[in-house]
């Protein structure tokens, strides 16, 4: 009987898939194809337990999809480019694509041990000249489309890292990198129009049924349609009527002030006329334009000294103010509030004591409230103090429907549906990302670059063979001259590059299609995109849910129109499923400041520390290298092997729940794994003649099949491992036949392949299976098998469970009772004496009293 080597087990196998090339996808029009994606990773350097869950879970799917039949595409490639490459580089020093392909190459080593089911002859990362020069032909095709456009926008402006951010990259009004608070600067910008297909994006998300309920509802909100009034605000100087847009115009007799942005025309012209103005308005622009930014930074405004008249009543006059939390880039840039219905502008009043008017209470109030601003849900109802259109209790949307009907009727406002999507600011003031593919010529304005010419690729150097400096701020691109300095592609007179480069979301939005012919000389293939797409089952992080997924459902349809996929591909991934993350204790002590101190696990035993200090233990926490309770998945499966770490991470919990990573819980797999090697081996050498046992043994293996494959089927992979702990101990318990006995662990071994694809391999091998268990077909269950003829009845004796007997369901109580009797334990017990009492509960148990 030979001992379980992990280490020699999984290199032997992993030679033996690549020999027979078994994972390297082809389109075969005769076999149904299974595409299965897990979102790539960013090649930081090193793998870690999400990515060993995350990975192990596609690698289940495509491995179970391979044996039943199907042609299985499962590529890998690196999200390669953005911001942590050029801190690298300004920090150590070196040059960011020395440090990414570095990196590429240690994960890629890293990964490789873990046995996926990966063609890695598809292997691509973002920042290959090749990738990033077809994602700059599909740039230029949209350009062509009017799918992109540029213009002046405010954005987050990163003032350490000198570059623009997503509203999603600023955390707590900071950047996501560097730390440094935001500022809203005004730049020329280039944007995809993904906000014309909000509608589209937005109904599109009910028919994405096997997408989580979770995701489709936070993608709708972010969508964020709503009908309200547009109107405007008759000014008392005779200027332009100020037109604002609300979602409640049935608070409107609840207006307390007219706001505006920073932005405004009105405000803009006021700066260049009022240097107080100009000095209020820059201070504005200190602030980002995140939700989370405005809502906890302190209300800013200025009176402007213009006033309006509020449309219900010509003689009441509000004021108007510039206020420091209206964006210009939502609505019309200008509001009318109403403190006692919103939290932000009942803030603003109380700063600077304007009035707050109550227009509704909920229906159980006899009093208004002005300490919190009280804001129903549209469908409530409450009870109008007083509306203009003679309402006294209405729900929400009620009222807004009402008051919509009354300003259309009466002419001076219209009912509008608006989105709260925003249009795909893409721009980025860095080096390492795709060059934007266009040219700026003093006489034919912006001139999209030559396709011949493509890729655009990023110098390597100064342009004088020196390195590029990181460390001076700014995009180096801006001051190398020999890049930027061009021909125009349209006159050929001296022009420069666009020196932006694409927002890193992009090279994400499309790469799924490209591996579907990742070598082809346009951004895709289109009869290999007709059979490849779509994903079948996409797997990432809820971190994902709404931009990436959001970004790549508006690239589909983009790279329809421009005939780069086929209709069918437009909502691109048909499955998506979103797993948890792995966890880990950590330990701490406290400094002499009460501070934490983290130990690293290896460092702690029975809760101490080697000199005996006791440490605290805080459970199930996210793994972090700050805080050391990161496991590295490189030694786990140095000492274990891939298969333990591969087992454990699918068994502990349900696939979408957090697991927490245990050492016990690691050698707890690995002892369970040894053991089904080891049982297989006494298997492989026996000699037991067929007998009456067999039959119960085939029956619980078709039970397994069942079961595992729905587990598989269904993400429930806990739930099948739990099943094949089962099969184990009663192949393990089993009196049946050698031949039987080596059938049932060739379909175990079968079962677990997706899960422990190298021990399976040598299980499979160990008891004569024909080729590799990696290309066997799938068992099917025998459903006659899974129809039990039989019960197992456990026997008491004197209260205690000594023994259990199988017999037929229906046969009588007396012949069970003569079979309970006749057994080794009950025989033992009576040493030849009769029974006081014998009680038979039919598909129970039975008792006996000795």
């Amino acid at each position: 009987m030979s001992r379980y080597s992990a280490t020699e087990i999984e290199a032997k196998w992993q030679e033996a898939w690549d020999k027979a090339g078994i994972f390297t996808a082809n389109h075969k029009a005769d076999k149904p194809k299974y595409y299965v994606l897990e979102m790539f990773p960013y090649p930081s350097g090193r793998i870690h337990m999400g990515h060993v869950r995350n990975y192990t879970m596609g690698d289940v799917i495509a491995r179970h999809k391979l044996a039943t039949g199907h042609n299985v595409l499962h590529p890998m490639g690196w999200d390669a480019f953005g911001m942590p490459a050029e801190n690298a580089a300004m920090a150590i020093g070196g040059h960011p694509k020395d440090w990414t392909y570095g990196n590429i190459a240690d994960m890629r080593g890293q990964m490789k041990p873990l046995g996926l089911s990966i063609d890695w002859s598809r292997e691509f990362a973002t920042c290959d000249p090749e990738y990033y020069g077809q994602q700059q032909a599909l740039f230029l095709d949209m350009l062509e489309a009017g799918l992109v456009y540029r213009k002046n926008a405010v954005v987050n402006w990163d003032p350490v890292d000198m570059t623009v951010l997503a509203n999603e990259q600023v955390e707590n009004g900071r950047g996501w990198r560097s730390g440094a608070l935001v500022e809203r600067r005004e730049l020329t910008q280039w944007f995809f129009k993904i906000s014309d297909y909000s509608e589209e994006l937005l109904d599109a998300l009910d028919t994405l049924d096997n997408w989580p309920a979770k995701v489709r509802l936070m993608q709708e909100n972010w969508i964020g349609k709503s009908r309200g009034l547009q109107f405007g605000f008759e000014r008392t100087d005779g200027g332009e009527p100020i037109t604002v847009y609300t979602t409640r115009p049935d608070t409107l007799l609840g207006a307390s002030f007219v706001g505006i942005s920073p932005d405004h025309p009105i405000a803009k012209q006021l700066e260049a006329e009022s240097p107080e103005v100009a000095e209020f308005v820059a201070e504005c622009r200190k602030g980002g334009t995140t939700e989370e930014a405005i809502d906890t930074a302190e209300k800013l405004g200025y009176d402007t000294g213009i006033r309006v008249k509020h449309p219900l009543d010509p003689n009441w006059e509000l004021p108007v103010w510039i206020a420091n939390f209206i964006l210009m880039d939502y609505g019309t840039g200008a509001i009318f509030a109403c403190p006692a219905h919103d939290q932000r502008d009942l803030d603003f009043c109380r700063k600077y004591g304007l009035p707050v008017v109550d227009t509704f209470f909920a229906l159980d109030d006899d009093t208004p409230v002005d300490k919190i601003a009280f804001v129903p849900p549209k469908t409530e109802k409450v009870r109008w103090v007083n509306h203009f259109a003679g309402l006294s209790e209405a729900t929400g949307d009620e009222a807004i429907n009402t008051t919509v009907d009354f300003a259309e009727k009466a002419g001076w406002g219209e009912g509008v549906t608006k989105y709260r999507l925003r249009d795909w600011g893409l721009s980025r003031q860095r080096y390492w990302g795709c060059p934007i593919p266009v040219v700026h010529c003093e006489k034919c304005g912006t001139v999209p670059e030559k396709k011949e010419k493509l890729p655009i690729q990023l110098p390597y150097d100064d342009g004088a063979g020196r390195p590029i400096d990181f460390s001076i701020p700014g995009n180096p691109l801006d001051r190398h001259l020999s890049w930027r300095d061009t021909p125009c592609p349209s006159c050929g007179a001296p022009a420069k590059r666009e020196t932006d480069t694409m927002d890193t979301f992009v090279d994400s939005s499309w790469y799924f299609a490209r591996f579907t012919a990742p070598r082809a000389e346009t951004p895709t293939d289109l009869a290999e995109a007709e059979y490849w797409m779509n994903v079948d089952q996409y797997i990432g992080g809820i971190e994902h849910a709404i931009l990436h997924l959001l970004y790549s459902r508006f690239f589909a349809r983009a790279m329809n129109i421009t005939g780069h996929l086929p209709i069918k591909a437009i909502e691109p991934f048909d499955a998506l499923f979103t797993q948890g993350m792995v966890t880990h204790e950590i330990y701490q002590t406290r400094d002499g400041n009460g501070r934490p101190v983290y130990h690293l696990p290896e460092d702690v035993t029975d809760g101490k520390l080697t000199d005996g200090t006791e440490v605290e233990i805080i459970p199930s926490a996210k793994m972090s290298k700050s805080k050391k309770n990161v496991v590295d998945p490189v030694s786990i499966i140095s000492a274990f092997g891939a298969d333990t770490a591969r087992w454990f991470v699918l068994s502990d919990s349900p696939p979408e729940r957090d697991v927490e990573w245990t050492a016990s819980g690691a050698e707890a797999a690995f002892k369970h794994l040894s053991r089904v090697h080891r049982i297989a081996s006494e298997i492989a050498g026996s000699n037991v003649p067929d007998n009456a046992a067999d039959e119960s043994l085939l029956r619980e293996m078709h039970k397994a099949i069942h079961d595992v494959s729905g587990g598989v089927e269904s993400f429930g992979f806990n739930a099948s491992i739990a099943k094949l702990y089962a099969f184990t101990n009663t192949l393990a318990k089993s009196n049946a036949g050698s031949a039987t006995k080596r059938e049932a662990v060739k379909t175990l071994a079968q079962l677990m392949s997706p899960m422990t694809p190298h021990l399976s391999e040598e299980l499979w091998q160990m008891l004569g299976g024909e080729g590799l268990v990696a290309t066997a077909p799938w068992p099917v269950a025998d459903e006659a098998m899974l129809v039990d003829d039989t019960v197992t009845l456990p026997i008491q004796i004197n209260g205690k469970r000594r023994a259990e007997i199988s017999v037929a369901k229906d046969l009588d109580k007396a012949e069970v009772e003569k079979i309970a009797l006749s057994t080794e334990a009950v025989q033992k017990a009576l040493a030849g004496a009769t029974p006081k009492k014998v009680i038979v509960v039919p598909g129970r148990i039975v008792n006996v009293v000795v």
